[in-house]
């Protein structure tokens, strides 16, 4: 455990490029191992989670090799021709990974045993098992369905249309990944739009994806499956989610400017740009160009004043990885934020619901939380701060409560910062390039 302190900072200036999309890199690696030739990616993050993806796809029969920093190739092995892992998976901290593989495995037939740490290990993972078994893999695991856990993967799978009781990315391209090497067409429907990187990277190497609104608005996403996946080149944008951390704490520290070059902004992945926007942020998009069907700009902020807002639930899935630094950005707003439909934050990394409003309320800000709403109220002003969060494992934790150490009255002082390299690498280091002011914390 490395303790960290963020302690007040001058006015940010400069440019940083944001680590490559976290959830974009494990499909890179997934699906560039089952198309046949060779594929090249650039910009891929390097953080644990998608390095544990890249080393489970060579344990399951691809070539991965990096290249460089970010550049790696990727040698496909075909869909349908994955090698039963001579050794167990262990996705670390990695959800997404986990979901992700579990989904890839059931349509194969070979048994994958899969785990993570503790973190993960306590994170349900029963909504993906159950429409994987509909589709014929049979799921073993410990009570809860939680890992360690093992997919025996079916010998005839079974294509299906399953509607997703929550609105989840990751039970969706669980379903989507086992329906490749299903025959016919696996359909999914999501009571609401969700990110959808897999259907983009998808049809970047070549399956056929349809979208179309059923009856009740819900989106039906269809994949025909058993297609020919071919090798395709691609570089990784900048990860929306890892570039909230300098954009907001550009946007709360007086006199700021900072440019964030080359980051995703996928309108399913922008609600937190939306939502500041609304809160008087000054944000600016230029340079906007499409890099391997995902939508890129450059991002300037400039320090302003902030009033609360109400966050609608309906905007959760476009945001959900960002309300732990938004809520920090609403304690240093005028007025009260109220975030509605946070349910999904309970069964994160941590339950991050509950880290963020224990770690506001130990910095002096003002915080309520009723069923899955949250409400903070902000003084127009840095709040006291002065405390030591736990982080709980929870690497979006560490880094929201370091940015409001560093505008707040006082430092904030988080247990350990190691979890942060599972999304952001080198997070210290750009933030101190930029002005910030964290360093190990004194014992």
């Amino acid at each position: 455990m490395t303790p960290l302190t963020s302690g007040t900072a001058s006015a940010l200036s400069g440019r940083l490029r944001a680590p490559g999309d976290k959830s974009v890199s494990h499909r890179a690696l997934i699906l560039g191992a089952l198309a046949v030739g060779r594929t090249r990616v650039s910009g891929l993050l390097e953080g644990e989670d998608v390095l544990r993806t890249a080393a489970a796809m060579g344990a399951l029969g691809a070539g991965i090799e990096r290249n460089g920093e970010g550049r790696w190739t990727i040698d496909g092995i075909g869909l349908g021709g994955l090698t039963e892992p001579q050794d167990v998976l262990d996705l670390g901290n990695s959800g997404t990974g986990a979901r992700l593989l579990m989904g890839l495995v059931a349509s194969h037939p070979i048994t994958t045993f899969l785990t993570g740490d503790a973190s993960l290990r306590r994170r349900p993972m029963a909504r993906v098992a159950a429409p994987l078994e509909r589709i014929g893999a049979r799921i073993i695991a410990r009570d809860g369905v939680r890992m360690p856990l093992a997919v025996i993967g079916a010998s005839s799978p079974l294509p299906i249309a399953y509607r997703l009781p929550v609105a989840s990315a990751q039970v969706k391209s669980a379903v989507l990944l086992a329906g490749l090497n299903a025959p016919g067409e696996t359909s999914v429907i999501e009571p609401q739009p969700t990110r959808d990187h897999s259907e983009r990277m998808l049809r970047h190497f070549g399956a056929a994806v349809s979208i179309t609104e059923e009856p009740d608005g819900a989106r039906r996403i269809t994949l025909k499956g058993q297609p020919e996946l071919k090798a395709a080149d691609l570089a990784v944008p900048g990860d929306p989610s890892s570039a909230a951390f300098p954009a907001v704490a550009a946007l709360l520290l007086p006199g700021s400017q900072v440019v964030i070059e080359g980051v995703g902004v996928n309108p399913l992945r922008t609600g937190l740009y939306d939502t500041l926007a609304a809160m008087g942020a000054e944000i600016h998009f230029g340079n906007a160009r499409v890099a391997a069907g995902e939508p890129v700009a450059d991002l300037t902020l400039r320090a302003g004043a902030l009033s609360g807002v109400e966050v609608p639930a309906e905007r959760a899935p476009r945001m959900i990885d960002e309300y732990p630094i938004l809520a920090v950005a609403a304690a240093f707003a005028r007025g009260r934020t109220v975030m509605h439909g946070l349910g999904e934050l309970r069964v994160k990394e941590s339950d991050r619901l509950g880290a963020i409003a224990q770690g506001l309320a130990a910095c002096g800000v003002s915080v309520e939380v009723a069923g899955d709403t949250l409400a903070v109220d902000g003084e127009g002003g840095p709040p006291p701060g002065g405390a030591t969060i736990a982080t709980k494992l929870d690497h979006r934790i560490a880094m929201a409560f370091l940015v409001l150490g560093m505008a707040a009255r006082r430092p904030v002082r988080i247990d350990d910062g190691d979890t942060i390299a599972t999304s952001f690498p080198g997070f210290v280091a750009a933030m101190n390039g930029l002005g910030a002011a964290i360093a190990p914390a004194q014992p």
